[in-house]
């Protein structure tokens, strides 16, 4: 794989993800989410406690983007602590940039009340050495949501409304 392909840059409250060129991305981000053509991927750190239920979050985010042709995210997890993974298979590599939090991890099918409590959402952006088909792309994005949920499946965290397989709030970008 060599060198990552994501460039990574903290300036609280954001984490900049730079992408070495405007790539094709899809996601399900509050901004921007859909297909959007950018070389920039955002994260915007806030608390649980800021996003009332009935605020407008979509809205209040696209206000604060620095810039409103990146895709956005909103995490309560420190953004500080993103890490990244890296994996190569079959001649085709990934790199992923993560934020990890489960304060409100669910199981899938089953909704919690809502909480105050911070640390929440699994965020990933995946970017590939590789250009993908729009149908590709899909199957790539179906691929990262399974890694991600098996990989909290894994951590085997029990919740009163089963195992959990996600939280209420995540996003993926690739």
């Amino acid at each position: 794989w060599g060198d990552p392909v994501i460039e990574v840059t903290l300036s609280r409250p954001w984490l900049r993800a730079r992408l070495p060129a405007p790539m094709r991305v899809l996601s399900w981000a509050p901004h921007g989410g859909g297909w959007r053509t950018t070389g920039l991927v955002l994260w915007r750190e806030v608390r649980n406690a800021d996003l009332v239920p009935g605020f407008d979050a979509e809205g209040w985010l696209a206000g604060e983007m620095p810039d409103p042709g990146a895709v956005g995210m909103l995490t309560s997890r420190d953004i500080g602590s993103w890490d990244r993974a890296q994996a190569s298979v079959e001649g085709a590599s990934a790199d992923c940039v993560a934020t990890l939090g489960l304060s409100n991890a669910e199981a899938v099918g089953r909704r919690l009340p809502w909480h105050g409590a911070d640390y929440g959402t699994l965020n990933l952006l995946v970017a590939t050495d590789v250009a993908l088909t729009e149908t590709a792309q899909l199957e790539a994005m179906s691929i990262a949501v399974q890694a991600r949920t098996a990989a909290l499946m894994d951590a085997d965290l029990h919740l009163a409304s089963g195992r959990a397989t996600g939280t209420g709030t995540d996003c993926v970008a690739l």
